[in-house]
């Protein structure tokens, strides 16, 4: 039983910046993709940023690219998701997750997902 457990979320000012965490229990998702995603009350969720085991692979949503950087630091068990510049239409629930497999990784469709933290809000004003 390995978690998933986002921080980092909150209010800030448009045009401000924020840095969220997705941190694991143990070193388990240390050569997985990992992913973030992002819900709105009556949306689905949509995939923003993910990045390959070793880092040296990110993709991002055309939404974000050029605000937000996507980034692990496998020793300390962590992903994190630097977000700058940020929008009110940034608003919404973050969530971290992993895919079931690498091919899924870029494609961040929350169906090849599979194992998801419980969220943490950023709230843009």
């Amino acid at each position: 039983d390995v978690q998933l457990v986002e921080s980092g979320g909150g209010s800030a000012q448009a045009g401000g910046s924020l840095r969220l965490s997705c941190a694991t229990a143990a070193d388990t998702y240390s050569n997985r993709c990992m992913g973030w995603f992002r819900q709105v009350p009556g949306k689905g969720r949509e995939g923003v940023a993910a990045i390959s085991g070793s880092g040296g692979t990110t993709y991002y949503a055309d939404s974000v690219k050029g605000r937000f950087t996507i980034s692990r630091d496998n020793a300390k068990n962590t992903v994190y998701l630097q977000m700058n510049m940020l929008k009110p239409e940034d608003t919404a629930m973050y969530y971290c997750a992993v895919p079931r497999r690498w091919r899924g990784c870029g494609r961040m469709e929350p169906a090849e997902y599979n194992y998801w933290g419980q969220g943490t809000q950023v709230t843009v004003s």
